[in-house]
C-alpha cells in the first residue's frame, strides 16, 4: 500500500476535501483524486463520497482512518528512529489546548519552538471542547483537569493551582466570603449548565456547594472577563489571573474550610508507542516553560 496514497486520504478527511488535502500535501486537485483512487481500489471499497463542493467518509473510511492514521505515524516514527539525535525537530505539528491556556501560555511556546525549530509547522487548535485526538490526527494535547481516558498517554507537566476570585468593586458591594457556606449569597459565575462545585473540605473530605448567579458562560475566558468586570466569583487558575492579581484589579478569596482540587497540567499523547521529535522537543520546552513560570 503506498503510503503517499494513504496521506492523501488522511488529509482529505481532516480538510474536508481533495481540494484542501491537495493544498495541505503541495500537489495539485488531480493528483490528490488519482492518489484517493488508487488507495479505493487497492483496498477495495468507496473510502469517501465526493461531491463539487465536499467530502465526507463513508463507513468504510471511518473504519479505515485510525488505521490509515497508525500507517503514518508508523513510518514518521521509523524516520524519527534513525535521525541524528541532534537532527531536532521537523514537519507538521498538530496541537490542541484549552481556549484561555492556548492563547496565554501555548501559542507564545509554540512560537520561541518554531524559532529555535525552523524546519517544524504548527497547527494549534484552541477549544475547551474536549477533542477526540486520536481521531483528528492531533500529535499532542495539554490538558488541564483530572485525566479519565486510560487509553491515552499523558505525561505530568506542572501543578495547576486554582482559587476563588473576584474584582474589588463587587466585594465593596457584596462583601467578602470566608466560608463555604457564604458562596450561597454570592453571585456565582459557572460554567453553562453547572450547578455545583467541587471542592475539598479541611479535613480532605470532597465537598459539594450549590452555587448560583445571573450570569454562565461556555469557556473559562467568558467567566474570567465577567469576573473582571465585577459581576461575580468564579474559580480560575493561578497562571490565568496572574496579572490581574498583581495590579489590583482582581483579588484572591482563600476559604476557611474547603479548598478548590488541586488540577495538574498534561501533555497527552494518542498512543505508547515513542513520539517523534517534534513531540519530545516541544513538550520538553513547554515544560521548562511552566516550571520558569
Amino acid at each position: 500500500m503506498d503510503l503517499a496514497d494513504v496521506g492523501v486520504f488522511v488529509e482529505a478527511a481532516r480538510a474536508g476535501s481533495l481540494a484542501g488535502a491537495a493544498r495541505r500535501l503541495g500537489i495539485t486537485a488531480m493528483a490528490a483524486s488519482r492518489r484517493m483512487a488508487a488507495l479505493e481500489q487497492e483496498v477495495g471499497a468507496r473510502l469517501v463520497h465526493r461531491t463539487t463542493r465536499a467530502l465526507s467518509l463513508t463507513s468504510e473510511g471511518e473504519a479505515f482512518l485510525p488505521h490509515a492514521l497508525a500507517m503514518l505515524e508508523g513510518e514518521a516514527a521509523a524516520r524519527a528512529a534513525i535521525r541524528p539525535s541532534d537532527a531536532g525537530a521537523s514537519g507538521l505539528l498538530r496541537i490542541t489546548a484549552s481556549a484561555a491556556f492556548g492563547r496565554k501560555v501555548v501559542a507564545p511556546a509554540v512560537a520561541a519552538f518554531m524559532h529555535v525549530n525552523p524546519e517544524v509547522s504548527v497547527d494549534l487548535l484552541l477549544t475547551d471542547s474536549v477533542v477526540d485526538i486520536v481521531a483528528g490526527g492531533i500529535d499532542l494535547a495539554i490538558r488541564i483537569a483530572p485525566l479519565r481516558d486510560n487509553s491515552l498517554v499523558a505525561r505530568r507537566l506542572a501543578d495547576n493551582p486554582r482559587a476563588l476570585y473576584a474584582a474589588p468593586d463587587y466585594l465593596e458591594r457584596r462583601g467578602v466570603p470566608s466560608k463555604l457556606a457564604d458562596l450561597a449569597e454570592h453571585d456565582c459565575l459557572a460554567m453553562s449548565g453547572a450547578t455545583h462545585w467541587a471542592f475539598v473540605a479541611s479535613g480532605g473530605k470532597p465537598v459539594q456547594q450549590k452555587v448560583a448567579g445571573r450570569f454562565t458562560a461556555s469557556g473559562v475566558e467568558g467567566l474570567h472577563q465577567a469576573c473582571l468586570g465585577g459581576a461575580g466569583i468564579t474559580p480560575l487558575s493561578a497562571w490565568d489571573v496572574r496579572d490581574e492579581v498583581a495590579d489590583g484589579r482582581l483579588v484572591e478569596l482563600p476559604l476557611e474550610d474547603a479548598a478548590l482540587p488541586g488540577w495538574s497540567i498534561w501533555a497527552v499523547y494518542p498512543t505508547a508507542r515513542q513520539a517523534p521529535a517534534k513531540v519530545r522537543l516541544f513538550v520538553a520546552a513547554l515544560a521548562q516553560r511552566l516550571g520558569e513560570g
